[in-house]
């Protein structure tokens, strides 16, 4: 199979979908793999890595033109006319991305997200460590913003002497929750941790002892919490789905000036009501007082991390698919549930109940 790696577009999107091993492994394979020029460059991969590994060096079209096409972050509208029937392995996020979901319906598309990828016992393989990185990035992010010459409240997160560490609120104990929470507890934060799940709560405090205050997440808990934080870090995923808002405006307008905002959920819509993507090159807007943080893609501050991390986790997906094309999902049921767009229909429930209005089709059932 031809297998095709463009580089990303996004604005400061340093990772790549495909390492030189990732590239080694898929030749030895017998696979063709076309690497666009310069697309490792950002996480420090050279073109001269990926052709040492068997790869060969590309364009732009070539590397769009292949059966099978890895991303890292969804296609951008400037990349939709080089959508097309073929098979495209990347985050899509398409619940909060209609444009998007049009194009790959339009083109043709079998479209399979990282984002929707799920086993049997309901984790996201995919997923968890882009989310865990973006959790450690939202608090480090939010400590940096915290600061009088970003605007801040000119607080320490951690405290000194005496004097305790910032409140540090996290709304979701999920991957990115958790990670947001263990290093804000790291640095000597006040922190607290909310989730509709007591369970996730139950392992805060394992986790973390009496380093952590937890709140099982309510409209007045959310509200009391927020009012009181110097820094609020939305952390809530619904696999599929828009995330749901659980920090209102009022509750913004009613915090303390120079108070931050981090907004992990952004990918899903956002779980603030004010939310709106930013990019690395103009991270944060301020709302009544407060400065909001809502980059789309924050994993890829870290690019060299990050890329390890996606390409170790994509490996197995990504040979399979490489070896069976379309065919792969129907002996794997968690790269079946990844599926979002296949022949012109949506095929991921998630979506389409978020889409309702744009065809649709049973999601494909796979073996176990």
């Amino acid at each position: 199979m031809l297998i095709g790696v463009p580089a990303e577009v996004k604005n400061r999107e340093t990772r790549v979908a495909l390492t030189p091993e990732g590239a080694a492994r898929l030749t030895k394979a017998g696979h063709d793999v076309v690497i666009q020029a310069g697309a490792g460059a950002a996480s420090f991969l050279t073109d001269e890595a990926y052709v040492a590994a068997g790869a060969r060096l590309g364009t732009v079209d070539e590397a769009w033109a292949a059966d099978l096409v890895l991303k890292v972050k969804e296609p951008v509208p400037e990349e939709y006319d080089r959508l097309s029937a073929n098979i495209l392995f990347t985050f899509l996020h398409l619940a909060a991305n209609e444009p998007l979901a049009r194009a790959l319906i339009a083109a043709g598309t079998t479209a399979i997200s990282y984002d929707t990828v799920q086993l049997d016992d309901g984790t996201l393989p995919l997923l968890t460590p882009m989310s865990e990185i973006a959790g450690r990035l939202a608090t480090l992010e939010g400590a940096h913003h915290l600061l009088s010459p970003s605007g801040g409240r000119g607080v320490l997160l951690g405290g000194v002497g005496d004097l305790p560490g910032a409140r540090v609120v996290v709304i979701g104990a999920g991957v990115a929750g958790r990670a947001a929470l263990a290093e804000a507890v790291a640095l000597g934060a006040d922190a607290v941790v909310l989730d509709l799940d007591e369970s996730r709560l139950a392992a805060a405090r394992h986790a973390h002892g009496e380093r952590v205050r937890t709140e099982l997440s309510t409209p007045a808990s959310v509200a009391r919490e927020v009012a009181a934080a110097d820094l609020v870090i939305g952390a809530v995923l619904v696999p599929g789905r828009p995330a749901p808002t659980v920090v209102s405006h009022a509750m913004v307008e009613g915090m303390r000036p120079g108070s931050v905002l981090v907004d992990i959920a952004i990918d899903q819509g956002g779980c603030f009501e004010d939310s709106r993507p930013t990019t690395h090159d103009d991270p944060v807007f301020r709302v009544a007082g407060s400065t909001l943080y809502c980059v789309a893609n924050m994993p890829g501050a870290v690019g060299a991390t990050a890329t390890e991390a996606l390409a170790h986790a994509t490996a197995p997906y990504v040979d399979a698919l490489a070896a069976h094309g379309r065919d792969a999902l129907a002996t794997d049921s968690a790269l079946a549930r990844g599926l979002n767009v296949d022949a012109g229909t949506l095929r991921c429930r998630a979506v389409a109940q978020a889409l309702a209005h744009l065809p649709s089709a049973p999601e494909l059932a796979a073996a176990s």
